[in-house]
């Protein structure tokens, strides 16, 4: 650990209220927990959400189980090298590179014992319940901690957290070789489940997406078909496409409720619907649609124990997220680049940031 006393972060104040301020550093960590100077930590859209209209997911009173309450740093998609651990972990070491799964979690209720950490009813993530990466330094979960390879990169590394949400998201739907998927919405998230698709074998990889920007990048990295939702009728498009039958798969991932009602009308008989956007709202769907062609609709959230395997998955060359990182600023300006998000979202896919300087 370093011996000054504080460090800089973009901290949350509230709602479009960003300050880059001097903060305490972290304390030695609890032997549950690491601390990691970070290198690059990437934003997220449910940062973007807590900026324009929190609190969201950021308690205003303390956390139940880290007890932190805000002002607070945001920022959960990190990679950086271990500065101090608080108890030994086999693999890491003070001083390897590294990323982390971010969830908090409690560790003995029935679905932490189930292995299932991610929807403990305490959980909460770095940068939401405890102060986050967009900092010099941050306190993570020992248990999330994952070791790079020399052939990850810091800034690849930074990805792996919206990276695993497209695998966990993938791995729900039970994606097959030769399955058709659509994919609704050609954002981070969008992005990141076509490559777990990608790589679970998909034959047609269909994407409704509004942004010209978005379709064309999504078509260079081997997408089937990018449709404009607002000039095409993409139901019709993909069914036509998939031999009359409609997709094996439809993958939400806008949280927009009348979205995820209208891909329970588009996915074939006896296919899958998987909502992977964080959404609020009612969604409506005839039930009909639902109980006489057997489809099934699906949650997901984030990720379980899916960070490693997307870093295994980059270092063995399987998995190129290049694609995915459009900027990168100085922590320092960090506050600026919200604005700009906030003013055009379409600008960016991921955007990174680090306290290091560039």
């Amino acid at each position: 650990m370093k011996g000054a006393e504080n460090m800089e972060a973009l901290v949350w104040h509230g709602a479009q209220d960003l300050r880059f301020e001097e903060v305490a550093e972290p304390p030695d960590p609890a032997p549950h927990e690491a601390v990691v100077e970070v290198t690059w930590c990437g934003v997220c859209g449910t940062d973007l959400h807590e900026y324009l209209e929190g609190p969201h997911m950021i308690r205003e009173g303390p956390h139940p189980l880290t007890g932190t309450k805000p002002p607070l740093a945001l920022g959960h998609e990190l990679s950086g090298t271990v500065v101090a651990l608080g108890a030994e972990l086999p693999g890491v070491k003070v001083g390897d590179r590294v990323t982390a799964d971010p969830v908090w979690r409690c560790g003995t209720c029935f679905w932490c014992t189930r292995g299932e950490y991610h929807i403990c009813p305490k959980s909460g993530s770095v940068g939401l319940a405890s102060p986050g990466a967009f900092a010099e330094r941050v306190t993570v979960p020992l248990a999330g901690l994952t070791r790079l390879p020399d052939n990850v990169s810091d800034e690849l590394a930074a990805v792996a957290e919206p990276l695993a949400v497209g695998l966990h998201a993938v791995t729900r739907a039970g994606v097959k070789p030769g399955d058709n998927v659509l994919v609704v919405g050609g954002g981070p998230i969008g992005v990141a489940v076509v490559l777990a698709a990608q790589i679970a074998g998909a034959a047609g990889l269909f994407v409704s997406e509004p942004l010209a920007g978005r379709r064309e990048m999504l078509l260079g990295i081997g997408v089937t078909e990018a449709f404009d939702p607002r000039e095409t009728d993409v139901r019709r498009e993909v069914f036509v496409r998939t031999n009359r039958i409609g997709p094996d798969v439809v993958i939400d991932a806008t949280g927009v409720p009348a979205l995820a009602g209208q891909a329970v009308s588009i996915v074939r008989r006896g296919g899958r619907v998987v909502l992977a956007g964080v959404g609020h709202g009612s969604v409506e769907f005839d039930m009909g649609q639902l109980v006489f062609y057997e489809r099934s609709v699906v949650g997901t959230l984030g990720y379980n124990f899916d960070i490693p395997r997307v870093i295994d998955l980059m270092s063995t060359g399987r998995l190129d997220a290049s694609a995915l990182i459009t900027g990168r600023f100085p922590l320092s300006g960090g506050a600026g680049v919200f604005e700009d998000l906030a003013a055009d979202r379409a600008k960016h896919l991921k955007v990174l940031l680090t306290p290091k300087g560039l």
